[in-house]
């Protein structure tokens, strides 16, 4: 009986490691998009994070063993060419055996425009009850129209938390920048240069001319981390039909989950929902538009150029006019830039941050995510009993 026993139970760890062998080698990109595939494939597998939390999508380099997890993947899922910009032209190559699956691609997602200039109405779409995105101009992406080379390098940027390319954005006037900052905007010859120039040419860098003036920063939206979980589970169901059920039972939990953090969200920033702010970058558009938000504008219109000093008296000015109640930053710009916006108004401070750098990795990710951009919103334009 002892030899039967031992026999099943090493014949059961045989099928366990045959299992965990079979199990579809998938790689997610971003830490957001992780923990939707994560959740998905609870109990069969385990995504590999490709671009830890705080590194750059934009500028991050791949070590050998992100090459080899991507030339092995059968599925790569990420945000798309507007974000992980270093994947665009090399995709194919890393990973000829993968599905290639970009959110911004995926039918069913929400997508909006970049917004210009930093500046804008509070109230520009319809946020009735937060959950209304009719008043945008978006659309639902044919995933060959991200199949190009170019990209937005504002918006890849803002979620790189490359904090050493922010500290060298002006290498050709770095003491100029440092002096603008000390001196709070008092530099009249410096910021005419800086925003005639340096802001100009940002703008000029958002966009490229290139055609496409899609935000990247979808997964700010817990609907499309919603449809993006359905895509994931027909992906995973074509390459691992064995498996099928239990993807597709794991996104019905996942999207009941989400659900309710949906609306438990909405509920709880519903008090704040008219209160205007002003973000360091404009990253929460997706964000804003769920759950109608009022932003009205951002302190840089790029997250690789310190704004000068007359952009600083423009925000300074935008605060008073609109009667902003909190100036955001984000957890890897320097402080001195919004001790200077703040100078002289009794805005408030906050900061958030879109990728969760410090939030653990895995399928609890992405809830906590959007819980601590709500907690943090609400500290700051203040929670109404």
């Amino acid at each position: 009986m002892r030899v039967l026993v031992q026999s099943l139970i090493v014949s059961l760890g045989l099928v366990s490691a045959s299992a965990a062998v079979a199990a579809p080698k998938v790689t997610a990109t971003i830490p957001a998009v992780h923990s939707i595939v994560s959740g998905v494939m609870d109990g069969v597998g385990t995504p590999k994070l490709l671009i830890p939390g705080g590194a750059s999508p934009h500028t991050y380099s791949l070590k050998p063993s992100d090459a080899q997890a991507l030339s092995e993947a059968e599925l790569v899922v990420w945000v798309g060419p507007q974000i992980e910009t270093f994947l665009v032209e090399d995709l194919d190559t890393l990973a000829p055996k993968a599905k290639h699956l970009a959110m911004t691609g995926v039918d069913g997602i929400t997508l909006l425009d970049i917004r210009e200039g930093g500046i804008w109405d509070a109230h520009a779409h319809d946020h009735g009850d937060g959950h209304d995105h009719d008043a945008h101009e978006h659309k639902e992406h044919d995933h060959d129209a991200h199949d190009h080379e170019e990209h937005d390098h504002d918006h890849a940027k803002h979620d790189d938390h490359d904090h050493e390319a922010h500290a060298k954005h002006d290498d050709h006037d770095h003491e100029a920048h440092a002096k603008h900052e000390d001196d709070h905007g008092h530099d009249h010859d410096h910021a005419k240069h800086d925003d005639h120039d340096h802001e100009s040419h940002a703008k000029h860098d958002d966009h490229h001319g290139h055609g496409d003036e899609t935000d990247g920063h979808v997964w700010l939206d817990p609907a499309n981390a919603v449809v993006l979980g359905k895509a994931v589970a027909d992906a995973l169901s074509a390459i691992d039909p064995d498996n099928a059920a239990t993807y597709a039972a794991n996104q019905q939990a996942q999207a009941a989950r989400l659900a309710e953090l949906d609306a438990a969200t909405a509920t709880r920033l519903e008090a704040v929902a008219d209160v205007p702010f002003i973000v360091f970058h404009d990253a929460y558009q997706y964000f804003e538009a769920r759950y109608g938000l009022s932003a009205v504008g951002s302190v840089t219109v790029s997250a690789d150029v310190a704004p000068g000093a007359a952009r600083i008296r423009e925000i300074q000015e935008r605060i008073q006019d609109r009667g902003a109640e909190c100036v955001f930053a984000e957890p890897q710009f320097e402080p001195r830039v919004l001790t200077a916006v703040l100078e002289g108004s009794e805005a408030k401070s906050g900061v958030l941050d879109p990728v969760g750098a410090d939030i653990d990795p895995g399928a609890g990710f992405y809830p906590a995510l959007i819980t601590k951009l709500a907690d943090d919103m609400i500290a700051c334009l203040g929670e109404q009993s």
